[in-house]
Order: structure tokens, then C-alpha cells, then sequence
């Protein structure tokens, strides 16, 4: 037997010998930041070996470390083993994060309830947001939010698909009960909030991606992550909320809003509705952009959509310095000859780079000539050193670097660039390829709704600036919010909005980007990042 003694706590945890440090610590509940599950390829699992002995770091884990970092004992925990009694010091602590509970709401007819309550819940592949709606009323009494629990196993959903791949026997299980304990904690808390016991809640509707649907309801999703990417099923589903865990009134109903396909779940379905997109008499794009990017194009009546792989990029992940967006999160660049400026969230000091601030810093990067449209850093000995672009570029061997912040030290790096990169030509070519489809172009589209978490955040010049949409939509952008949430909210006041949501996810024609013809060549020219005069 061994242990692991984390000296912010002092806890000490008993382990076998050999156990993997980053799993040791998460099966405590305890905070440690693993984008990529363990695989040993985003470096933030880093910790500190005060003591003891650990396996010896591999040539993929010296790579991720600096040798500043190397020479103060510092490892990814994710591939150290324990080999006796250890010490370790955390290096990030988890912070509070911003999660965005409102949206906009249409006007429409709800039933007539005489009493009880309803929950309306999104669920995301990040956040999951709940609410406790009075019935009688439609009030929203309270709300609560937090980060998706099922981060432990991954950030995004192909991760946690693969977790059930490699835990055939325990993995949906793990991955069901993380998400239901959330939400038990959720209601547990709106309850407390409004004085309001939770044997009166009737009904609990969620509106959720496809992927955390079937995770919820404990279905195997795995055949979401390999070809043909199909869904174990699709239409709406309707349970007692007791037969997966939830813990409420006695008779309390679960109902799971319907899904169009693998990748176009009941969120996207949720948010078209809420937008009305099936009565649009033009040409209006609706965009929930994350780590994937989920489309949907109604074009005089007809619904078509797509999903693109967005990447992890967005959301703060995969980026050097990236972090997701809570306090001292960079979420908006300016780059001017006095120097750097910055905003960061709650205005805390800044501790990483979040998908807005990514955005904006490239943004920047290419209004002032230091990123090429075709991604690639300008070369700094080709700059006059009286050029004030000149200090903020710095080489790493022969790898060049932005600096954006100095102290905590943050970069970003011509690999970050490109992560940003292959998320815009994604998100871009999927519009593009949607547009092709219905036989209409840039200037024929009406409007352009933004939804979601990552979008509220963004101002539309980082959008635009960096080419995620085109200059031609700027003035035609309206943010929606949560939608999904919204959605969820009025399936559960109105049985004539259940129906709608249903026939509309019947309607909606979803297009696999793959098969689409000349792809590969879209996606190439929606790559190339807007030119700056």
C-alpha cells in the first residue's frame, strides 16, 4: 500500500502501489484540471512532488514540461504512478465559473395548472443549468448551474463515448450516475432556495445534446462516436424520474426532448423552436457554437442542419493558456502601441485565456499584423526593433509566441493559432455548405441567431474579425441565450409546444458534412483567416 498527502488539505489518501496519480486524486473529489482524461497531451493536470517517489516522468511528459517546471518537481499527474508514501501540491484551484441560465422567451399559450412544480433543465457537454418553474404561474422561482460533473471522464462528448469503449462494464453506469447526482443537487438546491418541498415537483423536462441525453437515461452511446454516428434512438422519451435516480416527488415524470440525429440533440431542436425557425418566411441561420458548432438553416419553410467538430478550442480548452470561462479568465484583447489591454472576468486577475478571450487575442493578432491569414506568425527579426509589435513576440527555439500577459506568464502559441483555426474553417463550412444546399448566398440571409454559453460571450466583431462568420452578417446578428433551457421551460408549460417540438424535430433535414460534395474544398477556403487592410 502507498499514500497521497495533498498538503493544501492535508488529506491523506490511501492507494495501492502503482496507482495512477490523477485518478487517486479525482476518486477523492478532488479538483484537478484534465481536459483530455488522462491522456498525457493538454499539460494541465500539473502538479507538484514535495516528497516521495513517483514513476519517472516519459519523454511525452518532458515535452509538456518546461525545465523551469521540471527542475521544481513539477509533473502531469495523469502520468505519474505512485510508488510509495507522496506528497503533492496543487497548482490550480477550481474556480467559479460563468454559466449563462437566461434566454429569450416567445410569446405563447401555456396549459392551466391549479398547482406544483416543474424543473426545466439544459444540459450541456460543459455546464448544466436548472430551473424551478411554478406551474400555476409560469415564475421562475430560482435557478442553479454548474460545470457538467461528467468532466472527470472527459471534456467533450468523444471522450466520454471513449470512456465507455475502455469501461465496458462500468462506464455507462459512472457516466449516467455523475450527471443524475448533479441534478439531484440541483433540485435539492432551487428547492432550499424557493421553500418549496420537492414531492410537489411533477414534471422535470430537459432539453440536452444527444450524447447527454442517452447518458442520462444510462443508454450506450457508443455508437454515437463510430461510423454511421447513430443514435440509440431519437424520438422523445417519457419516464418516471425515479427509474434513473432523480430524486424528487414520488410521482414525478421525466421528459427528454426529441433529437434529430447523433450530433443535432434536443438542445438544438429546443433552441429552433424557442426561435420559431419553422415559421421564418426567409432565410435565418441559427448557430449554437461549442465544441461543436450545431446548425440549423431555415430557408423559406425548409429546416436544414449540420453539425461541424468545433474542437475544444472555444471553450478555453486546448490552448496553452486556455481555462474555461471563470473569474480571472482573459475574455477581451486590445493590442495598441501603449501596450496590452485587458478584460477579464469579474476583473480578477488574470489566471488563463477562456474561448471568448482566445477569439479576441487572434482577433488582434491579425488586425495588427502579427498572425497571417494564413495562420502563421510573422517573423520577428523581419520586425524593427523599435516596432512595439517587436517585445510581444518571442522565440521558443524556433517556435515563435505571442506574450499577452507577463505575470502569470501567458502565451499564445502558433499552436493555439491554428486549434482557433480549424475551428473556424469547421463552424464556416458548415454555414457555407448549408447555404450551397438551399441554392442562396451570404446576402440573401435575413438573419443570424447566436445561442448558447460560448456565444453570449462574444461580441460580433470577434466573430467576424476572425472569419468565423462572414463580414456580410456583422449587422444581422441577435444573440438568443439559452435556448435549450428555454426550450425545455416551455415544452414543460405547454402540451401544445411538447407536440411542436416534436413534429418540428421530424422536419428538420440533417446533412452529414462529410458526404457533402466538394467538402474538402470548402473547408480548406474557410480556413484562410479575413485580411486586414
Amino acid at each position: 500500500m502507498a499514500s497521497v498527502t495533498v498538503k493544501q488539505s492535508g488529506k491523506k489518501i490511501s492507494c495501492k502501489e502503482g496507482d495512477n496519480l490523477l485518478k487517486v486524486l479525482l476518486a477523492e473529489g478532488i479538483f484537478v484540471d484534465n481536459p483530455c482524461n488522462g491522456k498525457g497531451i493538454c499539460g494541465k493536470c500539473k502538479v507538484r512532488i514535495l516528497s516521495g517517489q513517483v514513476s519517472a516522468a516519459s519523454e511525452t511528459e518532458m515535452d509538456q514540461l518546461s525545465a523551469g517546471e521540471r527542475e521544481q518537481g513539477i509533473r502531469l499527474s495523469c502520468m505519474a504512478e505512485v510508488l510509495g508514501d507522496v506528497e503533492v501540491e496543487l497548482l490550480k484551484k477550481e474556480r467559479k465559473h460563468k454559466v449563462l441560465t437566461k434566454g429569450y422567451v416567445p410569446e405563447f399559450v401555456m396549459d392551466a395548472y391549479e398547482d406544483g412544480y416543474g424543473i426545466a433543465i439544459d444540459i450541456g457537454t460543459t455546464t448544466v443549468v436548472t430551473a424551478l418553474i411554478e406551474l400555476r404561474t409560469g415564475e421562475e422561482l430560482a435557478d442553479a448551474s454548474m460545470i457538467n460533473a461528467q468532466k472527470h471522464y472527459g471534456l467533450d462528448v468523444l471522450t466520454r463515448i471513449t470512456y465507455e469503449y475502455e469501461n465496458p462494464e462500468t462506464g455507462i453506469g459512472e457516466l449516467k450516475d455523475a450527471i443524475v447526482q448533479s441534478i439531484n443537487a440541483m433540485i435539492t438546491e432551487v428547492c432550499l432556495e424557493a421553500s418549496v418541498d420537492k414531492e410537489e415537483i411533477r414534471e422535470i423536462h430537459v432539453a440536452a445534446n444527444c450524447t447527454m441525453t442517452h447518458m442520462l437515461l444510462g443508454v450506450d452511446a457508443r455508437s454515437i462516436g463510430r461510423a454511421p454516428y447513430k443514435p440509440a434512438f431519437k424520438e422523445a422519451r417519457e419516464l418516471a424520474a425515479s427509474e434513473i435516480g432523480i430524486q424528487a416527488g414520488k410521482d414525478t415524470r421525466l421528459y427528454c426532448l426529441p433529437q434529430v440525429s447523433g450530433y443535432i440533440g434536443a438542445d438544438i431542436v429546443a433552441g429552433a423552436y424557442v426561435c420559431q425557425l419553422q415559421k421564418e418566411p426567409g432565410n435565418v441561420l441559427f448557430i449554437d457554437i461549442g465544441t461543436n458548432g450545431e446548425i440549423v438553416l431555415a430557408s423559406h419553410g425548409r429546416l436544414l442542419c449540420c453539425s461541424c467538430a468545433a474542437g475544444p478550442a472555444l471553450e478555453g480548452m486546448n490552448i496553452s493558456s486556455g481555462m474555461r470561462a471563470a473569474e480571472g479568465a482573459v475574455e477581451d484583447v486590445r493590442i495598441t502601441e501603449k501596450g496590452i489591454e485587458l478584460a477579464t472576468i469579474d476583473n480578477q486577475e488574470p489566471a488563463g485565456i477562456c474561448g471568448s478571450g482566445i477569439l479576441a487575442v487572434v482577433k488582434e493578432l491579425l488586425r495588427t499584423g502579427i498572425v497571417k491569414k494564413t495562420g502563421a506568425f510573422i517573423k520577428k527579426d523581419r520586425l524593427p526593433e523599435s516596432d512595439y509589435r517587436y517585445l510581444m513576440i518571442q522565440m521558443n527555439g524556433a517556435k515563435r509566441e505571442f506574450v499577452l500577459h507577463e505575470n502569470p506568464r501567458l502565451l499564445v502559441t502558433q499552436g493555439d493559432v491554428r486549434q482557433v483555426q480549424l475551428a473556424k474553417g469547421a463552424i464556416l463550412s458548415g454555414f457555407v455548405a448549408l447555404l450551397n444546399k438551399a441554392g442562396i448566398s451570404m446576402k440573401d440571409l435575413d438573419k443570424v441567431l447566436i445561442a448558447g454559453q460560448f456565444g453570449a460571450h462574444l461580441p460580433a466583431e470577434s466573430l467576424t474579425g476572425t472569419g468565423i462568420l462572414p463580414k456580410e452578417v456583422e449587422d444581422k446578428l441577435i444573440y438568443v441565450g439559452n435556448s435549450s433551457k428555454t426550450g425545455a421551460y416551455m415544452t414543460l408549460m405547454s402540451s401544445k409546444a411538447r407536440h411542436e417540438v416534436e413534429e418540428l424535430a421530424r422536419r428538420m433535414e440533417y446533412m452529414e458534412l462529410a458526404e457533402t460534395e466538394n467538402y474538402e474544398r470548402i473547408f480548406t477556403e474557410s480556413m484562410i483567416f479575413p485580411e486586414y487592410p
